[in-house]
Protein backbone atom coordinates (compact mmCIF):
# COMPACT_ATOMS: atom_id res chain seq x y z
CA UNK A 1 0.00 0.00 0.00
CA UNK A 2 1.35 3.32 -0.96
CA UNK A 3 1.21 5.94 1.71
CA UNK A 4 1.64 9.62 0.74
CA UNK A 5 3.11 11.84 3.38
CA UNK A 6 2.09 15.46 3.19
CA UNK A 7 4.34 17.85 5.01
CA UNK A 8 2.51 20.30 7.18
CA UNK A 9 3.45 23.96 6.88
CA UNK A 10 5.94 25.07 9.50
CA UNK A 11 4.62 26.88 12.49
CA UNK A 12 5.69 30.50 12.93
CA UNK A 13 8.65 29.59 15.16
CA UNK A 14 9.88 27.06 12.61
CA UNK A 15 9.45 29.66 9.79
CA UNK A 16 11.76 32.02 11.57
CA UNK A 17 14.31 29.27 12.24
CA UNK A 18 14.17 28.04 8.66
CA UNK A 19 14.68 31.52 7.23
CA UNK A 20 11.14 32.12 5.94
CA UNK A 21 10.15 35.65 5.14
CA UNK A 22 6.51 36.75 4.91
CA UNK A 23 5.40 37.55 1.40
CA UNK A 24 5.30 41.28 0.85
CA UNK A 25 2.13 42.73 -0.65
CA UNK A 26 2.74 45.77 -2.85
CA UNK A 27 0.76 48.79 -1.70
CA UNK A 28 -1.84 49.99 -4.17
CA UNK A 29 -0.34 52.34 -6.67
CA UNK A 30 -1.27 55.95 -6.19
CA UNK A 31 -3.31 57.22 -9.08
CA UNK A 32 -1.42 59.63 -11.26
CA UNK A 33 -3.71 62.61 -11.59
CA UNK A 34 -1.71 65.76 -12.18
CA UNK A 35 0.62 64.02 -14.68
CA UNK A 36 -1.76 61.36 -15.94
CA UNK A 37 -1.98 60.51 -19.62
CA UNK A 38 -4.72 62.08 -21.64
CA UNK A 39 -8.04 60.30 -21.80
CA UNK A 40 -8.67 58.59 -25.12
CA UNK A 41 -12.31 59.62 -25.37
CA UNK A 42 -11.43 63.05 -23.95
CA UNK A 43 -8.80 63.59 -26.64
CA UNK A 44 -11.24 62.54 -29.36
CA UNK A 45 -14.03 64.83 -28.16
CA UNK A 46 -11.56 67.66 -27.51
CA UNK A 47 -10.24 67.44 -31.06
CA UNK A 48 -13.77 67.54 -32.51
CA UNK A 49 -14.77 70.48 -30.34
CA UNK A 50 -11.53 72.26 -31.22
CA UNK A 51 -12.31 71.94 -34.91
CA UNK A 52 -15.90 73.11 -34.45
CA UNK A 53 -14.68 76.23 -32.65
CA UNK A 54 -13.33 77.50 -35.97
CA UNK A 55 -16.75 77.40 -37.60
CA UNK A 56 -18.12 80.91 -38.23
CA UNK A 57 -20.57 82.78 -36.05
CA UNK A 58 -22.15 86.22 -36.54
CA UNK A 59 -18.98 88.32 -36.45
CA UNK A 60 -15.32 87.80 -37.36
CA UNK A 61 -13.00 87.27 -34.41
CA UNK A 62 -9.54 88.69 -33.83
CA UNK A 63 -6.76 86.14 -33.49
CA UNK A 64 -6.39 86.16 -29.69
CA UNK A 65 -10.14 85.88 -29.14
CA UNK A 66 -10.38 83.00 -31.61
CA UNK A 67 -7.48 81.32 -29.81
CA UNK A 68 -9.21 81.61 -26.45
CA UNK A 69 -12.49 80.39 -27.96
CA UNK A 70 -10.74 77.37 -29.47
CA UNK A 71 -8.87 76.53 -26.26
CA UNK A 72 -11.92 76.79 -24.04
CA UNK A 73 -14.05 74.85 -26.52
CA UNK A 74 -11.45 72.08 -26.73
CA UNK A 75 -11.34 71.91 -22.93
CA UNK A 76 -15.13 71.61 -22.83
CA UNK A 77 -14.97 68.75 -25.32
CA UNK A 78 -12.16 67.05 -23.45
CA UNK A 79 -14.08 67.21 -20.18
CA UNK A 80 -17.22 65.79 -21.79
CA UNK A 81 -15.28 62.99 -23.50
CA UNK A 82 -13.33 62.10 -20.35
CA UNK A 83 -16.56 61.90 -18.34
CA UNK A 84 -18.20 59.65 -20.94
CA UNK A 85 -15.10 57.47 -21.05
CA UNK A 86 -15.12 57.11 -17.26
CA UNK A 87 -18.76 56.06 -17.35
CA UNK A 88 -18.04 53.50 -20.05
CA UNK A 89 -15.18 52.02 -18.03
CA UNK A 90 -17.40 51.91 -14.97
CA UNK A 91 -20.07 49.80 -16.62
CA UNK A 92 -18.17 47.92 -19.35
CA UNK A 93 -14.64 47.76 -17.99
CA UNK A 94 -11.46 49.25 -19.44
CA UNK A 95 -10.64 48.98 -23.12
CA UNK A 96 -8.24 46.16 -23.93
CA UNK A 97 -4.66 47.22 -24.53
CA UNK A 98 -4.47 46.24 -28.24
CA UNK A 99 -7.72 48.08 -29.00
CA UNK A 100 -6.51 51.15 -27.08
CA UNK A 101 -3.23 51.20 -29.04
CA UNK A 102 -5.14 51.02 -32.31
CA UNK A 103 -7.48 53.82 -31.22
CA UNK A 104 -4.58 56.06 -30.23
CA UNK A 105 -2.88 55.37 -33.55
CA UNK A 106 -6.06 56.31 -35.42
CA UNK A 107 -6.30 59.55 -33.44
CA UNK A 108 -2.63 60.32 -34.06
CA UNK A 109 -3.21 60.04 -37.81
CA UNK A 110 -6.64 61.66 -38.17
CA UNK A 111 -6.49 64.53 -35.66
CA UNK A 112 -3.61 66.47 -37.28
CA UNK A 113 -5.28 66.15 -40.67
CA UNK A 114 -8.66 67.19 -39.27
CA UNK A 115 -7.20 70.16 -37.40
CA UNK A 116 -5.25 71.30 -40.46
CA UNK A 117 -8.40 71.16 -42.59
CA UNK A 118 -10.42 73.18 -40.09
CA UNK A 119 -7.64 75.72 -39.62
CA UNK A 120 -7.70 76.30 -43.37
CA UNK A 121 -11.50 76.41 -43.45
CA UNK A 122 -11.60 78.66 -40.39
CA UNK A 123 -9.25 81.15 -42.01
CA UNK A 124 -11.38 81.18 -45.14
CA UNK A 125 -14.59 81.60 -43.14
CA UNK A 126 -13.14 84.48 -41.15
CA UNK A 127 -11.95 86.25 -44.28
CA UNK A 128 -15.35 85.78 -45.88
CA UNK A 129 -17.03 87.29 -42.81
CA UNK A 130 -14.73 90.29 -42.96
CA UNK A 131 -15.49 90.86 -46.62
CA UNK A 132 -19.21 90.43 -45.97
CA UNK A 133 -19.06 93.11 -43.28
CA UNK A 134 -16.79 95.45 -45.24
CA UNK A 135 -13.69 94.91 -43.09
CA UNK A 136 -10.05 94.53 -44.04
CA UNK A 137 -8.79 90.91 -44.36
CA UNK A 138 -6.75 89.59 -41.45
CA UNK A 139 -3.02 88.76 -41.96
CA UNK A 140 -2.30 85.14 -42.90
CA UNK A 141 0.10 84.70 -39.98
CA UNK A 142 -2.72 85.24 -37.49
CA UNK A 143 -3.48 81.53 -37.68
CA UNK A 144 -0.14 80.67 -36.05
CA UNK A 145 -0.83 83.06 -33.17
CA UNK A 146 -4.33 81.66 -32.85
CA UNK A 147 -3.00 78.08 -32.49
CA UNK A 148 -0.48 79.19 -29.87
CA UNK A 149 -3.10 80.96 -27.76
CA UNK A 150 -5.51 78.03 -28.09
CA UNK A 151 -2.92 75.48 -26.90
CA UNK A 152 -1.91 77.66 -23.97
CA UNK A 153 -5.55 78.17 -22.99
CA UNK A 154 -6.28 74.45 -23.19
CA UNK A 155 -3.25 73.50 -21.09
CA UNK A 156 -4.10 76.06 -18.42
CA UNK A 157 -7.68 74.80 -18.16
CA UNK A 158 -6.52 71.16 -18.16
CA UNK A 159 -4.09 71.95 -15.35
CA UNK A 160 -6.82 73.61 -13.30
CA UNK A 161 -9.15 70.65 -13.85
CA UNK A 162 -6.50 68.18 -12.75
CA UNK A 163 -5.69 70.20 -9.64
CA UNK A 164 -9.37 70.12 -8.71
CA UNK A 165 -9.45 66.38 -9.34
CA UNK A 166 -6.34 65.97 -7.18
CA UNK A 167 -8.03 67.95 -4.41
CA UNK A 168 -11.10 65.72 -4.72
CA UNK A 169 -8.93 62.62 -4.38
CA UNK A 170 -7.22 64.08 -1.31
CA UNK A 171 -10.54 64.81 0.36
CA UNK A 172 -11.76 61.32 -0.46
CA UNK A 173 -8.70 59.77 1.23
CA UNK A 174 -9.62 61.57 4.44
CA UNK A 175 -13.31 60.70 4.25
CA UNK A 176 -12.70 57.00 3.51
CA UNK A 177 -11.45 56.53 7.05
CA UNK A 178 -15.01 56.89 8.29
CA UNK A 179 -17.25 56.08 5.30
CA UNK A 180 -17.15 53.62 2.40
CA UNK A 181 -15.06 54.50 -0.63
CA UNK A 182 -17.98 55.51 -2.95
CA UNK A 183 -19.42 57.79 -0.29
CA UNK A 184 -15.95 59.24 0.37
CA UNK A 185 -15.51 60.22 -3.26
CA UNK A 186 -19.02 61.69 -3.39
CA UNK A 187 -18.27 63.75 -0.29
CA UNK A 188 -14.90 64.83 -1.67
CA UNK A 189 -16.48 65.90 -4.94
CA UNK A 190 -19.15 67.87 -3.11
CA UNK A 191 -16.62 69.63 -0.88
CA UNK A 192 -14.34 70.61 -3.77
CA UNK A 193 -17.34 71.74 -5.85
CA UNK A 194 -18.62 73.96 -3.04
CA UNK A 195 -15.18 75.39 -2.35
CA UNK A 196 -14.61 76.01 -6.06
CA UNK A 197 -17.98 77.73 -6.45
CA UNK A 198 -17.32 79.84 -3.37
CA UNK A 199 -13.90 80.83 -4.67
CA UNK A 200 -15.27 81.56 -8.15
CA UNK A 201 -18.30 83.52 -7.01
CA UNK A 202 -16.89 85.13 -3.90
CA UNK A 203 -13.40 85.89 -5.13
CA UNK A 204 -13.33 85.99 -8.92
CA UNK A 205 -16.82 87.24 -9.79
CA UNK A 206 -17.17 89.55 -6.79
CA UNK A 207 -13.73 91.03 -7.36
CA UNK A 208 -14.41 91.34 -11.07
CA UNK A 209 -17.56 93.36 -10.39
CA UNK A 210 -15.76 95.35 -7.70
CA UNK A 211 -12.89 96.15 -10.06
CA UNK A 212 -15.35 97.07 -12.80
CA UNK A 213 -17.21 99.29 -10.36
CA UNK A 214 -14.06 101.06 -9.19
CA UNK A 215 -12.77 101.49 -12.73
CA UNK A 216 -16.14 102.76 -13.98
CA UNK A 217 -16.38 105.17 -11.04
CA UNK A 218 -12.98 106.63 -11.89
CA UNK A 219 -13.93 106.96 -15.56
CA UNK A 220 -17.28 108.50 -14.63
CA UNK A 221 -15.53 111.23 -12.65
CA UNK A 222 -13.36 112.19 -15.61
CA UNK A 223 -14.07 114.33 -18.64
CA UNK A 224 -13.46 113.35 -22.25
CA UNK A 225 -10.90 115.12 -24.42
CA UNK A 226 -12.23 118.33 -25.91
CA UNK A 227 -15.29 118.42 -23.63
CA UNK A 228 -15.64 121.79 -21.89
CA UNK A 229 -18.24 123.54 -19.75
CA UNK A 230 -20.94 124.85 -22.12
CA UNK A 231 -21.32 128.61 -22.42
CA UNK A 232 -24.97 128.30 -23.41
CA UNK A 233 -27.85 128.49 -20.95
CA UNK A 234 -29.62 125.84 -23.11
CA UNK A 235 -27.36 123.08 -21.75
CA UNK A 236 -27.28 121.39 -18.37
CA UNK A 237 -24.16 122.45 -16.51
CA UNK A 238 -24.11 125.79 -18.34
CA UNK A 239 -24.99 129.29 -17.08
CA UNK A 240 -28.17 129.31 -15.01
CA UNK A 241 -28.47 125.51 -15.05
CA UNK A 242 -30.07 123.75 -12.10
CA UNK A 243 -27.66 120.84 -12.63
CA UNK A 244 -24.02 121.36 -11.56
CA UNK A 245 -21.47 120.52 -14.26
CA UNK A 246 -19.50 118.29 -11.88
CA UNK A 247 -22.60 116.13 -11.18
CA UNK A 248 -23.21 115.13 -14.79
CA UNK A 249 -20.64 112.35 -15.00
CA UNK A 250 -18.33 111.72 -17.93
CA UNK A 251 -21.06 110.64 -20.37
CA UNK A 252 -23.43 113.39 -19.27
CA UNK A 253 -20.79 116.03 -19.88
CA UNK A 254 -20.14 114.56 -23.32
CA UNK A 255 -23.89 114.52 -24.03
CA UNK A 256 -24.55 118.19 -23.27
CA UNK A 257 -21.37 119.37 -24.99
CA UNK A 258 -21.66 117.22 -28.13
CA UNK A 259 -24.24 119.18 -30.10
CA UNK A 260 -23.35 120.57 -33.55
CA UNK A 261 -22.95 124.31 -33.77
CA UNK A 262 -25.63 126.58 -35.14
CA UNK A 263 -23.40 127.30 -38.13
CA UNK A 264 -23.08 123.57 -38.92
CA UNK A 265 -26.83 123.09 -38.65
CA UNK A 266 -27.49 126.11 -40.84
CA UNK A 267 -25.07 124.89 -43.50
CA UNK A 268 -26.81 121.52 -43.72
CA UNK A 269 -30.38 122.82 -43.58
CA UNK A 270 -29.81 125.69 -46.00
CA UNK A 271 -31.78 128.00 -43.71
CA UNK A 272 -31.23 129.66 -40.33
CA UNK A 273 -31.04 127.07 -37.59
CA UNK A 274 -31.83 127.26 -33.88
CA UNK A 275 -29.47 126.37 -31.07
CA UNK A 276 -30.33 122.86 -29.83
CA UNK A 277 -31.29 122.17 -26.24
CA UNK A 278 -29.54 119.31 -24.42
CA UNK A 279 -30.38 118.45 -20.82
CA UNK A 280 -29.05 115.69 -18.56
CA UNK A 281 -28.98 114.61 -14.93
CA UNK A 282 -26.11 112.53 -13.57
CA UNK A 283 -26.06 110.09 -10.68
CA UNK A 284 -25.04 112.79 -8.19
CA UNK A 285 -27.32 115.51 -9.57
CA UNK A 286 -30.00 114.44 -7.07
CA UNK A 287 -30.41 111.77 -4.42
CA UNK A 288 -33.02 109.56 -6.12
CA UNK A 289 -33.94 108.69 -9.67
CA UNK A 290 -37.35 110.34 -9.26
CA UNK A 291 -35.70 113.56 -8.08
CA UNK A 292 -33.31 113.45 -11.04
CA UNK A 293 -36.24 113.03 -13.42
CA UNK A 294 -38.07 116.00 -11.90
CA UNK A 295 -34.86 118.00 -12.10
CA UNK A 296 -34.66 117.33 -15.84
CA UNK A 297 -38.25 118.53 -16.30
CA UNK A 298 -37.47 121.73 -14.39
CA UNK A 299 -34.49 122.17 -16.69
CA UNK A 300 -36.85 121.74 -19.65
CA UNK A 301 -39.12 124.48 -18.30
CA UNK A 302 -36.12 126.73 -17.65
CA UNK A 303 -34.81 126.41 -21.20
CA UNK A 304 -38.16 126.49 -23.00
CA UNK A 305 -37.81 122.92 -24.25
CA UNK A 306 -41.57 122.43 -24.53
CA UNK A 307 -41.75 125.19 -27.14
CA UNK A 308 -39.49 123.28 -29.55
CA UNK A 309 -40.77 121.26 -32.52
CA UNK A 310 -39.55 117.96 -31.12
CA UNK A 311 -38.55 116.58 -27.74
CA UNK A 312 -36.59 113.32 -27.58
CA UNK A 313 -36.16 111.31 -24.38
CA UNK A 314 -33.10 109.06 -24.52
CA UNK A 315 -32.68 106.01 -22.28
CA UNK A 316 -28.89 105.53 -22.38
CA UNK A 317 -26.68 102.48 -22.06
CA UNK A 318 -25.26 101.32 -18.73
CA UNK A 319 -22.59 104.00 -18.44
CA UNK A 320 -25.03 106.77 -19.31
CA UNK A 321 -23.63 106.96 -22.83
CA UNK A 322 -25.72 108.14 -25.77
CA UNK A 323 -24.19 107.78 -29.22
CA UNK A 324 -23.33 111.23 -30.54
CA UNK A 325 -24.36 110.30 -34.08
CA UNK A 326 -27.78 109.25 -32.81
CA UNK A 327 -28.34 112.59 -31.09
CA UNK A 328 -26.88 114.70 -33.88
CA UNK A 329 -29.02 112.99 -36.49
CA UNK A 330 -32.21 114.40 -34.96
CA UNK A 331 -30.72 117.87 -34.44
CA UNK A 332 -29.62 118.07 -38.07
CA UNK A 333 -33.02 116.88 -39.29
CA UNK A 334 -34.86 119.58 -37.32
CA UNK A 335 -32.25 122.31 -37.85
CA UNK A 336 -31.68 122.57 -34.10
CA UNK A 337 -35.37 123.09 -33.26
CA UNK A 338 -35.16 120.24 -30.77
CA UNK A 339 -34.68 119.37 -27.11
CA UNK A 340 -32.85 116.19 -26.16
CA UNK A 341 -32.99 114.93 -22.58
CA UNK A 342 -31.50 111.95 -20.78
CA UNK A 343 -30.71 110.64 -17.32
CA UNK A 344 -27.94 108.47 -15.90
CA UNK A 345 -28.84 105.40 -13.86
CA UNK A 346 -25.44 103.68 -13.64
CA UNK A 347 -21.80 104.11 -14.54
CA UNK A 348 -21.19 100.40 -15.19
CA UNK A 349 -20.91 99.04 -18.75
CA UNK A 350 -24.16 97.59 -20.09
CA UNK A 351 -23.02 93.97 -19.66
CA UNK A 352 -22.44 94.39 -15.92
CA UNK A 353 -25.60 96.48 -15.51
CA UNK A 354 -27.62 93.88 -17.43
CA UNK A 355 -26.27 90.87 -15.54
CA UNK A 356 -26.30 92.69 -12.22
CA UNK A 357 -29.49 94.68 -11.58
CA UNK A 358 -31.76 95.48 -14.54
CA UNK A 359 -34.23 97.24 -12.26
CA UNK A 360 -32.02 100.34 -12.33
CA UNK A 361 -32.57 101.00 -16.03
CA UNK A 362 -36.27 100.15 -15.73
CA UNK A 363 -36.72 102.56 -12.82
CA UNK A 364 -34.77 105.34 -14.55
CA UNK A 365 -36.67 105.01 -17.83
CA UNK A 366 -40.03 104.94 -16.06
CA UNK A 367 -39.14 108.00 -13.96
CA UNK A 368 -37.86 110.17 -16.80
CA UNK A 369 -40.38 109.15 -19.46
CA UNK A 370 -43.21 109.40 -16.94
CA UNK A 371 -42.17 112.88 -15.76
CA UNK A 372 -41.73 114.26 -19.28
CA UNK A 373 -44.95 112.66 -20.57
CA UNK A 374 -46.94 114.06 -17.65
CA UNK A 375 -45.75 117.61 -18.40
CA UNK A 376 -46.19 117.11 -22.16
CA UNK A 377 -49.67 115.56 -21.88
CA UNK A 378 -50.88 118.57 -19.85
CA UNK A 379 -50.29 120.80 -22.89
CA UNK A 380 -53.00 121.35 -25.54
CA UNK A 381 -52.83 118.50 -28.05
CA UNK A 382 -52.67 120.91 -31.01
CA UNK A 383 -49.95 123.04 -29.48
CA UNK A 384 -47.33 120.70 -28.14
CA UNK A 385 -44.11 119.33 -29.61
CA UNK A 386 -43.62 115.86 -31.00
CA UNK A 387 -42.52 113.51 -28.24
CA UNK A 388 -40.03 110.88 -29.38
CA UNK A 389 -38.38 108.11 -27.39
CA UNK A 390 -35.10 106.33 -28.07
CA UNK A 391 -33.35 103.45 -26.40
CA UNK A 392 -30.20 101.62 -27.40
CA UNK A 393 -29.11 98.20 -26.15
CA UNK A 394 -29.91 98.04 -22.43
CA UNK A 395 -31.84 101.29 -22.84
CA UNK A 396 -34.44 99.47 -24.98
CA UNK A 397 -35.11 97.15 -22.05
CA UNK A 398 -35.80 100.12 -19.78
CA UNK A 399 -38.13 101.66 -22.35
CA UNK A 400 -40.12 98.48 -22.84
CA UNK A 401 -40.39 97.81 -19.12
CA UNK A 402 -41.85 101.31 -18.74
CA UNK A 403 -44.79 100.42 -20.99
CA UNK A 404 -44.93 96.64 -20.66
CA UNK A 405 -46.94 95.79 -23.78
CA UNK A 406 -46.54 96.62 -27.49
CA UNK A 407 -49.87 98.47 -27.44
CA UNK A 408 -48.78 100.69 -24.57
CA UNK A 409 -45.45 101.35 -26.29
CA UNK A 410 -47.25 102.47 -29.46
CA UNK A 411 -49.53 104.78 -27.50
CA UNK A 412 -46.77 106.09 -25.24
CA UNK A 413 -45.43 108.82 -27.51
CA UNK A 414 -45.50 110.18 -31.06
CA UNK A 415 -42.72 107.79 -31.99
CA UNK A 416 -40.23 105.33 -30.50
CA UNK A 417 -36.93 104.13 -31.96
CA UNK A 418 -35.26 101.09 -30.43
CA UNK A 419 -31.73 100.08 -31.43
CA UNK A 420 -30.36 96.59 -30.75
CA UNK A 421 -33.02 95.26 -28.34
CA UNK A 422 -32.09 92.48 -25.92
CA UNK A 423 -33.68 89.02 -25.56
CA UNK A 424 -35.22 90.09 -22.22
CA UNK A 425 -37.38 92.85 -23.74
CA UNK A 426 -41.05 91.97 -23.11
CA UNK A 427 -42.65 93.95 -25.98
CA UNK A 428 -40.03 92.83 -28.50
CA UNK A 429 -40.58 89.21 -27.51
CA UNK A 430 -44.36 89.53 -27.82
CA UNK A 431 -44.11 91.18 -31.24
CA UNK A 432 -41.66 88.59 -32.50
CA UNK A 433 -43.63 85.59 -31.27
CA UNK A 434 -46.89 87.02 -32.66
CA UNK A 435 -45.47 87.98 -36.06
CA UNK A 436 -47.31 87.27 -39.28
CA UNK A 437 -46.87 83.74 -40.65
CA UNK A 438 -44.07 83.54 -43.17
CA UNK A 439 -42.15 86.58 -41.90
CA UNK A 440 -38.68 85.69 -40.57
CA UNK A 441 -37.71 86.27 -36.98
CA UNK A 442 -34.95 88.66 -38.03
CA UNK A 443 -37.44 90.85 -39.95
CA UNK A 444 -40.87 90.14 -38.44
CA UNK A 445 -44.10 91.68 -39.70
CA UNK A 446 -46.79 92.58 -37.18
CA UNK A 447 -49.78 94.04 -39.08
CA UNK A 448 -51.95 94.59 -36.00
CA UNK A 449 -49.89 97.61 -34.86
CA UNK A 450 -47.91 100.44 -36.54
CA UNK A 451 -44.62 98.74 -35.71
CA UNK A 452 -41.78 98.20 -38.18
CA UNK A 453 -38.69 96.02 -37.90
CA UNK A 454 -35.58 96.46 -40.05
CA UNK A 455 -32.34 94.49 -40.18
CA UNK A 456 -31.12 97.05 -42.72
CA UNK A 457 -32.06 100.69 -42.13
CA UNK A 458 -32.27 101.31 -45.89
CA UNK A 459 -35.45 99.20 -45.92
CA UNK A 460 -37.23 102.02 -44.08
CA UNK A 461 -36.93 104.33 -47.09
CA UNK A 462 -39.35 102.26 -49.14
CA UNK A 463 -42.20 101.89 -46.65
CA UNK A 464 -45.74 102.17 -47.96
CA UNK A 465 -48.98 102.74 -46.11
CA UNK A 466 -49.41 104.48 -42.75
CA UNK A 467 -46.29 105.74 -41.03
CA UNK A 468 -45.04 103.48 -38.19
CA UNK A 469 -44.98 104.79 -34.63
CA UNK A 470 -42.41 102.28 -33.38
CA UNK A 471 -39.30 101.18 -35.28
CA UNK A 472 -36.88 98.45 -34.23
CA UNK A 473 -33.45 98.51 -35.81
CA UNK A 474 -31.85 95.11 -35.22
CA UNK A 475 -28.83 94.27 -37.32
CA UNK A 476 -28.82 90.69 -38.53
CA UNK A 477 -25.31 90.22 -37.09
CA UNK A 478 -25.96 91.90 -33.73
CA UNK A 479 -25.18 89.34 -30.99
CA UNK A 480 -26.92 91.53 -28.41
CA UNK A 481 -30.20 90.89 -30.23
CA UNK A 482 -29.71 87.16 -30.82
CA UNK A 483 -27.97 86.06 -27.62
CA UNK A 484 -30.19 84.04 -25.27
CA UNK A 485 -29.83 81.15 -22.85
CA UNK A 486 -31.74 78.70 -25.03
CA UNK A 487 -28.94 78.84 -27.60
CA UNK A 488 -27.33 76.24 -25.34
CA UNK A 489 -29.79 73.51 -26.27
CA UNK A 490 -32.03 74.80 -29.07
CA UNK A 491 -31.35 75.78 -32.68
CA UNK A 492 -32.42 79.40 -33.13
CA UNK A 493 -35.01 80.39 -35.69
CA UNK A 494 -32.67 82.94 -37.26
CA UNK A 495 -30.52 80.00 -38.42
CA UNK A 496 -33.52 78.14 -39.83
CA UNK A 497 -34.89 78.67 -43.32
CA UNK A 498 -34.09 81.87 -45.17
CA UNK A 499 -31.34 83.87 -43.51
CA UNK A 500 -30.62 87.56 -43.39
CA UNK A 501 -28.17 88.75 -46.03
CA UNK A 502 -25.37 89.43 -43.52
CA UNK A 503 -25.50 86.00 -41.87
CA UNK A 504 -23.07 83.64 -43.58
CA UNK A 505 -24.56 80.41 -44.97
CA UNK A 506 -21.56 78.59 -43.49
CA UNK A 507 -22.79 79.18 -39.95
CA UNK A 508 -24.48 76.22 -38.25
CA UNK A 509 -25.81 75.55 -34.77
CA UNK A 510 -24.00 73.16 -32.42
CA UNK A 511 -25.24 72.52 -28.86
CA UNK A 512 -23.25 74.59 -26.39
CA UNK A 513 -20.67 75.70 -28.95
CA UNK A 514 -22.89 78.22 -30.76
CA UNK A 515 -23.93 79.74 -27.43
CA UNK A 516 -20.29 80.12 -26.50
CA UNK A 517 -19.43 81.65 -29.89
CA UNK A 518 -22.27 84.21 -29.75
CA UNK A 519 -21.24 85.07 -26.20
CA UNK A 520 -17.73 85.82 -27.44
CA UNK A 521 -19.17 87.87 -30.32
CA UNK A 522 -20.55 90.25 -27.69
CA UNK A 523 -17.00 91.27 -26.77
CA UNK A 524 -16.28 92.88 -30.14
CA UNK A 525 -19.82 93.67 -31.26
CA UNK A 526 -18.97 97.39 -31.40
CA UNK A 527 -15.77 96.91 -33.43
CA UNK A 528 -17.41 96.50 -36.84
CA UNK A 529 -18.68 98.98 -39.45
CA UNK A 530 -22.03 100.76 -39.10
CA UNK A 531 -24.98 98.54 -39.96
CA UNK A 532 -23.34 95.40 -38.58
CA UNK A 533 -22.92 93.96 -35.12
CA UNK A 534 -24.12 96.33 -32.41
CA UNK A 535 -23.22 99.49 -34.35
CA UNK A 536 -26.18 101.63 -35.46
CA UNK A 537 -24.98 105.25 -35.41
CA UNK A 538 -26.06 106.94 -38.68
CA UNK A 539 -28.70 104.27 -39.31
CA UNK A 540 -30.89 106.24 -36.92
CA UNK A 541 -31.36 108.84 -39.66
CA UNK A 542 -33.56 106.38 -41.55
CA UNK A 543 -35.26 105.43 -38.29
CA UNK A 544 -36.17 109.02 -37.43
CA UNK A 545 -37.24 109.68 -41.02
CA UNK A 546 -39.61 106.70 -40.89
CA UNK A 547 -41.20 107.77 -37.60
CA UNK A 548 -41.25 111.57 -37.51
CA UNK A 549 -39.64 113.36 -40.47
CA UNK A 550 -39.67 117.16 -40.46
CA UNK A 551 -41.79 118.86 -43.15
CA UNK A 552 -40.33 118.45 -46.64
CA UNK A 553 -37.80 115.79 -45.64
CA UNK A 554 -36.78 113.48 -48.51
CA UNK A 555 -34.75 110.32 -49.04
CA UNK A 556 -32.00 112.45 -50.55
CA UNK A 557 -31.86 114.41 -47.31
CA UNK A 558 -31.42 111.14 -45.41
CA UNK A 559 -28.58 110.11 -47.70
CA UNK A 560 -26.92 113.52 -47.32
CA UNK A 561 -27.16 113.39 -43.56
CA UNK A 562 -25.86 109.84 -43.30
CA UNK A 563 -22.89 110.79 -45.47
CA UNK A 564 -22.23 113.79 -43.23
CA UNK A 565 -22.37 111.75 -40.02
CA UNK A 566 -20.21 108.96 -41.44
CA UNK A 567 -17.67 111.36 -42.95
Amino acid sequence: MHIQVVASPPVPSQRRSLGYRPATVAPPARPRIALARLSLTGAAFGAVFYCLSFTPSLLPRVWFLQGMVAGVTAAMGYGLGAALGALARRFRGPMRAPAARIAWAVLAITVPVLVAVFLWLGTRWQQDLRIRLGMEPAPDYDIARTVGVSLLTFLVLLGIARLLRLATHGCALMFRRVVPVPAAYCAGTLVVALLSYTAFDGLLVANLFAMADRSAAVVNNGTGNGVTVPASHLRSGGPGSLVPWDSLGRQGRAFVAGSPSTAELTAFAGRPAAEPIRLYAGLTSADTVEERARLVVREMDRTGAFSRSVIAVFTPTGTGWVDYKVTRSLEYMYAGDSALVSLQYSYLPSFFAFMGDRSEVADAAAALIGAVRARWAAMPADNRPRLLLLGESLGTYGMEMTFGTPEALVDGADGALLLGPTFANPAHRALTEGRAPGSPIWDPHYPQLPVEFADDAAELRDLTGPRPKVVYLQNATDPVVWWSWDLLWQKPQWLTGKRAADVTPDMHWYPGITFWQITCDLVFSNKVPTGHGHVYKSETVDGWAAIAPPPGWTTQDSLRLRALLDG
